[in-house]
């Protein structure tokens, strides 16, 4: 029982006082990293000359890798043969690498879309049949938030390699909206959406808004079709605006917009 008790208390004052500092270690200089690299985060993205998108994926990296390092010299202070833990890690990450091979592709892709910029930060996109504004982009995945406020997570790999379509690169968006003449004049049409154009502070003069007749439907008549500019922070405004404005309009100039209408002929024996 005495050995037991020697051997209990030479491991307590050896080995064990080395688990409580490395545990005391690896918790404060956790808290220091994330400390720091939230700081660090928080004063690129001030700063107006540096890349939101590119600092906030660097700092994540640099955070996860410090962590990593962190926790290798802690095994070797604690005694750990880290040259046999170094080769048991390669194999692992052989077999990892096949295990994940999609998530593989999905940091390829990721490092693909930091290095040709597609998209950045508060970009509003739309790709793999979904749109949002894009709030984060990581390593593995791209996180948008939608308008309707869910969250969707792309993975990098589709997102690369697919089709992008990004609302927000460009300063400025056109306005299309379409509208059934039937039997009223066109030319007045015309002149009432253009005259709406004129009054609506957020469509831009120059290119100046554009409105003819493209088409002829086949049970309502004539479509006359209005192409204006506006920025793109003010696309949606400007489109809700003119459609209320022009809806205003027609009813006081007595324009009828002709529904599709539906006879039903009823046949008695």
């Amino acid at each position: 029982m005495k050995e037991v008790l020697d051997t209990v208390i030479n491991w307590a004052t050896n080995a064990g006082v080395k688990i409580v500092i490395a545990l005391v270690v690896l918790f404060v200089s956790f808290k220091l990293i994330n400390f720091l690299a939230k700081k660090i985060s928080k004063k690129l993205e001030a700063n107006s000359k540096v890349d939101k998108t590119l600092a906030k994926t660097l700092t994540y990296i640099i955070k996860i890798a410090l962590k990593i390092l962190i926790g290798i010299c802690l095994i070797g202070y604690l005694g750990i043969e880290t040259s046999g833990l170094s080769a048991l890690v390669a194999s692992l990450g052989v077999c990892a690498g096949l295990a994940v091979n999609g998530t593989l592709a999905n940091l390829a892709g990721g490092v693909m879309i930091l290095i040709t910029r597609p998209i950045k930060l508060g970009d509003y996109i739309s790709a793999q049949g979904n749109e949002g504004t894009v709030e984060d982009i990581r390593i593995c995945y791209t996180k948008i938030v939608t308008s309707d406020n869910k969250v969707i997570y792309l993975p990098n790999s589709s997102l690369s390699t697919g089709t992008i379509v990004n609302f927000s690169e460009e300063e400025t968006r056109r306005v299309d909206l379409d509208f059934s003449v039937g039997g009223n004049d066109p030319e007045k049409v015309k002149a009432i959406v253009l005259d709406a154009c004129k009054e609506e502070s957020l469509v831009l003069c120059d290119p100046a808004p554009f409105a003819r007749v493209t088409d002829y439907g086949a049970g309502n008549g004539v479509k006359v079709t209005l192409r204006a500019w506006s920025e793109t922070a003010n696309y949606w405004y400007a489109r809700f605006n003119l459609l209320e404005n022009i809806q205003k309009k027609f009813d006081a100039e007595g324009i009828v917009i002709p529904f599709n209408q539906l006879d039903v002929h009823v046949k008695n024996n």
